[in-house]
């Protein structure tokens, strides 16, 4: 990698965060993990109340980029085919007839799951090839999804009378899970003088639709370069590991509070984050903070408390600010 394309994706990124800061007040975690995980070609889970700007974040993300966006409302009653798509007969000129295939929502660069523990597990499942492979199969016939592909997933915390919550192997697909905290004072004054100032933000693209796709291309590749020496990756295995019940080296939490603990893909992700965060700030090596500071997105949804855990409410993030030290 040469010096002119880790100053390009830094700029980027740079530029994405300031676009963002002007629709969004506060949620600085919410946008940097965002656009790291699109950088490294991840999904992102969030979590949080209604009206915290989860919607707006991806939105704007979207028109930053000047990339598609579509958002679904995830209900009891959608159907796999709602979101990929169907096959329906349409009449030709002549008379006859012939099937076609209409996309769904899915066929999009930036796609926004809202509630996405609403829906049952078949529909829920629909999205597992999609954020994996990039593809679609619909009545056999695979189809390819636009090229960048970006998934967001909210949860509500709250109202989970009748939901289906994500299993382990569903969770495990997405990169990171951020949870979007409530504002401060501070930041509520900003947002109510922001609202009702009659000043209307209008967020442009910062690149053309072009652009933007050659630098995300960059990004990944440059992600991928970015080196992280054997001593962190060490770190890595040793903190995942102890994480793990089963393991003789897990920590006593784990072994008292967690069901089951993060596989591999938490390995893989956290040193994707970690390299993200390197690029983030121009530089072409990861170190230990860097680590540090990506384990708490990239493990809290891949820990299953025990039953003792979720009794005394132990949470995830807890347990994995205490191997933080390590």
């Amino acid at each position: 990698m040469s010096e002119a394309e880790l100053n390009l994706v830094k700029e980027f990124y740079s530029g994405l965060i300031q676009g963002l800061n002007q629709a969004i007040v506060g949620q600085s975690e919410i946008k940097r993990f965002t656009i790291l995980s699109l950088f490294a070609e991840g999904n992102v889970l969030l979590e949080g109340m209604p009206g915290l700007g989860k919607t707006v974040t991806v939105k704007t993300l979207a028109k930053l980029l000047g990339l598609d966006f579509k958002r679904v409302q995830f209900t009891p009653d959608l159907m796999p085919s709602d979101i990929l798509g169907s096959e329906v007969l349409e009449n030709l000129t002549d008379g006859s007839k012939r099937l076609v295939f209409k996309e769904g929502p899915i066929f999009t660069n930036f796609l926004l799951a809202d509630e996405i523990n609403r829906a049952s597990p078949k529909t829920q499942s629909a999205l597992l090839e999609a954020m994996e492979e990039k593809q679609v199969s619909v009545h056999g016939v695979s189809r390819p999804l636009p090229s960048p592909f970006f998934v967001v997933a909210t949860q509500n915390p709250i109202e989970l009378e009748g939901t289906y919550p994500l299993p382990e192997a569903q969770l495990d697909r997405f990169l990171v899970k951020l949870v979007v905290r409530p504002p401060s004072e501070d930041e509520l004054i900003e947002i109510i003088l922001q609202e009702t100032s009659g000043d209307k933000i209008e967020i442009q693209p910062i690149v053309s639709r072009e652009e933007s796709e050659k630098i995300l291309f960059l990004a990944k590749k440059l992600i991928r370069e970015v080196v992280i020496s054997e001593k962190l990756l060490k770190v890595i295995s040793r903190i995942v590991t102890s994480l793990n019940p089963q393991s003789p080296k897990a920590i006593d939490p784990a072994k008292k509070y967690i069901r089951h603990g993060p596989g591999p893909r938490a390995s893989l992700a956290i040193a994707k984050i970690a390299k993200g965060l390197a690029l983030s700030e121009g530089r072409i090596y990861v170190t230990l903070e860097d680590v540090r500071e990506a384990l708490t997105p990239t493990l809290r949804h891949r820990l299953i408390l025990s039953f003792e855990g979720e009794a005394e409410g132990i949470d995830s993030d807890l347990i994995i600010n205490e191997i933080k030290s390590f």
